[in-house]
């Protein structure tokens, strides 16, 4: 309705339905109610535990304002392929459960965002919890590029990763705002499998992060930008979930010009953007 993409006549408010939020313990997986705040969310025990990468990209959603008032079931109804919620949930492999007047029904994370601001949610029914598959043990971290702070994302890319025996045995990489949906970047991930812990091998890897996306060009970046932009984001992503980088984020002033090779193609659009360095 913000956006004036919708002009309702009704406005029904869910917040004193009860059961639509928490976070519980179901074995296997972790059950989110669709209601549940972000900063629950970013605070919450289970989430440390089991799910860090949810509770990573909670806490860099937009402002505390919002954290607090804004929901994880409203954030991935709303499917804005830019939002922070999105591609950690598909990375996951989560399953959404929605209600309406024919009873309750289940969809997969892989067919749930179907387009800029669509879901699999029909008219007369409501998402009413997440239930996540618990990644106990594994390394998360959950990166995004942005000019301000606040911003949408850039580009972002959610990372899981397993260590074993001091390779990458399993990977799972969700990319946010490279497509009208989040993407998994499965190339990458099956390029990350059996990867050396060194920043050579993982950067090789995430060479792949753009495989497949189709981006689309806006005032903070065109299509070719973000294809380079999400090489970058994708490393320092899987870096830090594998635990060999800092959070630390290191960004170049306005003013830094990408690489030659990027450059000569066009030149006037990456002076002046806000661009990363390549560490």
């Amino acid at each position: 309705m913000k956006l004036r993409l919708a002009d309702p006549a009704l406005v029904i408010d869910l917040g004193r339905i009860p059961g639509l939020s928490g976070i519980t313990d179901d074995g296997d997986f972790l059950t989110i109610g669709a209601m549940t705040p972000h900063q629950v969310m970013a605070t919450d025990p289970l989430l440390t535990t089991h799910l860090p990468l949810l509770q990573i990209a909670a806490g860099t959603v937009a402002d505390p304002q919002v954290r607090h008032r804004g929901t994880f079931g409203g954030a991935l109804v709303h499917a804005d392929p830019a939002g922070d919620m999105l591609a950690p949930v598909l990375a996951t492999g989560a399953t959404f459960m929605v209600s309406g007047p024919g009873g309750e029904r289940s969809v997969d994370a892989a067919d749930f965002f179907q387009g800029y601001f669509t879901t699999a949610v029909e008219d007369g029914e409501i998402l009413t919890s997440i239930k996540v598959p618990k990644y106990t043990g594994w390394g998360a971290h959950y990166e995004k590029f942005t000019r301000v702070a606040q911003q949408w994302s850039i580009v972002a890319v959610a990372a899981m990763v397993r260590v074993e025996a001091g390779v990458i045995a399993e990977a799972r990489l969700g990319l946010t705002n490279m497509a009208s949906t989040p993407l998994r970047a499965t190339t990458t991930e099956q390029a990350l499998a059996g990867c050396a812990l060194t920043q050579e091998a993982i950067a090789a890897a995430c060479t792949h992060a753009a495989d497949g996306t189709e981006p689309a060009s806006d005032l903070n970046g065109d299509a070719e930008y973000r294809r380079h932009l999400i090489q970058i984001v994708a490393r320092r992503a899987v870096m830090k979930a594998a635990g060999l980088q800092s959070s630390s984020l290191k960004q170049a002033g306005n003013r830094r010009e990408w690489n030659s090779n990027i450059t000569s193609r066009s030149p006037a659009l990456w002076r002046t953007r806000g661009t990363p360095s390549t560490n």
